[in-house]
C-alpha cells in the first residue's frame, strides 16, 4: 500500500499540480477536475485533510467508513488512515491539507486532538450539514484561500486563525448531529484499544520467541505508530493520557524490566543481552542500563 509522506507526493500521485507551500494547501475541487485521478486504490498519507463537498458523485472510503453521505458533506482524512476513492470529475467544494509541521509551528494547535476529537482516526466519519450552514463554512475557506494566494509575509498568522475558526465551526456542527456522551465513550474505547495494541506490540518485539523482528527499530515510537496506522503524536498522547508515561518511556521501562530479569536470573552475557534487546552495540546497552538503573549491567548482576 502506498504511503505519501508529503503533500507534494500526494498531489503528484493523484495527478494534480504541486502545492504552493510544502506543509499547507487549499483548493477548490473544481480546480482539479481536469487532472485528478478518478480512481485511487487504497493508500495512506501523513497529514490532515478537511473538506466540504457541495456536489459530486462517486464512492469515497475513509478508514472503516464506507457509506459516504449524499448531500452537503464535511469529511476528513487523518494521518495514516487508509482511504480510497472512485469518483466523477464533477466535484465541487473546498478542501485544505496541513501537515504535522504546520501544527507544530503554531501554539493554537497544541491540543488539537483533545480540542477537536472528530480528527481522531476512529472518529473521522463524514457527516452531512444543512444548506443554511454552508455559507459560513465556505466563507472561512474563502478567507483562508485569499491569504494563501497572497504575497504577505505574515499570511500564515491569519491562516492559522482562520483554520482554528473552521475547526470550531465544524466542531459545533459535529456536536449537533452526534451525542456528546456517546462520542466521548467511543473515543475512550478507541484509546484503550490503541493502548492495548501498542502494549502487545512492544511485548512481541522484545519476546525471545519472536523469530523475526516485527519492526525495523523496536526502540522507536514512530515505528510503532506507523505499524499501528496512527500518527506518532496521537500514539504518544493516548499512551500518556492513560498510563502517565510517554510512548518512549513506556518502551524504555519495558526494556529495563526485561534486562533486569535476564541479568538477575540467567547467565546470558551483557553482550548477548544487548543484541537480544535490539541495541546496536553492547556499549549503547550498557549506557542505557546505567542511565535508567544507576548501575552497569555487570554491577546490577553482582548485586542481585
Amino acid at each position: 500500500m502506498q504511503l505519501f509522506k508529503t503533500i507534494t507526493e500526494y498531489c503528484d500521485a493523484i495527478g494534480i499540480k504541486a502545492p504552493r507551500h510544502p506543509h499547507f494547501d487549499i483548493r477548490r475541487f473544481e480546480e482539479n477536475s481536469e487532472h485528478i485521478r478518478t480512481k485511487m486504490l487504497a493508500f495512506r498519507h501523513e497529514f490532515y485533510f478537511i473538506a466540504v463537498r457541495t456536489y459530486g458523485e462517486g464512492k469515497v472510503r475513509s478508514g472503516h467508513h464506507t457509506k459516504f453521505p449524499e448531500g452537503l458533506t464535511i469529511y476528513f482524512n487523518t494521518p495514516f488512515q487508509i482511504q480510497s476513492w472512485e469518483i466523477d470529475q464533477d466535484w465541487s467544494g473546498y478542501y485544505l491539507i496541513f501537515s504535522q509541521d504546520f501544527l507544530s509551528s503554531s501554539h493554537y494547535f497544541d491540543r488539537i486532538l483533545d480540542d477537536f476529537p472528530f480528527l481522531k482516526m476512529d472518529q473521522s466519519l463524514p457527516f452531512e450539514i444543512e444548506q443554511e450552514n454552508l455559507p459560513d463554512i465556505l466563507n472561512i475557506y474563502d478567507k483562508i484561500k485569499k491569504e494563501y494566494l497572497s504575497d504577505d509575509e505574515d499570511k500564515f498568522n491569519f491562516i492559522e486563525v482562520h483554520v482554528l475558526d473552521l475547526l470550531n465551526h465544524i466542531k459545533r456542527l459535529y456536536r449537533k448531529q452526534s451525542d456528546g456522551k456517546s462520542i466521548q465513550e467511543q473515543i475512550h474505547r478507541a484509546d484503550l484499544q490503541l493502548l492495548k495494541r501498542f502494549e502487545e506490540l512492544v511485548k512481541t518485539c522484545f519476546c525471545c520467541e519472536t523469530k523475526a523482528e516485527v519492526l525495523a527499530n523496536p526502540h522507536s515510537p514512530s515505528d510503532y505508530a506507523q505499524h499501528l496506522n496512527v500518527h506518532p503524536n496521537h500514539l504518544n498522547a493516548v499512551v500518556k493520557s492513560i498510563t502517565g508515561q510517554t510512548a518512549l518511556s513506556y518502551i524504555h521501562n519495558h526494556i529495563q524490566r526485561l534486562a533486569k530479569a535476564e541479568l538477575a536470573q540467567t547467565n546470558i552475557s551483557a553482550k548477548e543481552l544487548a543484541y537480544k534487546l535490539h541495541f546496536s552495540s553492547p556499549a549503547k546497552f550498557s549506557a542505557f542500563f546505567k542511565k535508567h538503573a544507576g548501575l552497569t549491567p555487570l554491577s546490577y548482576r553482582k548485586n542481585s
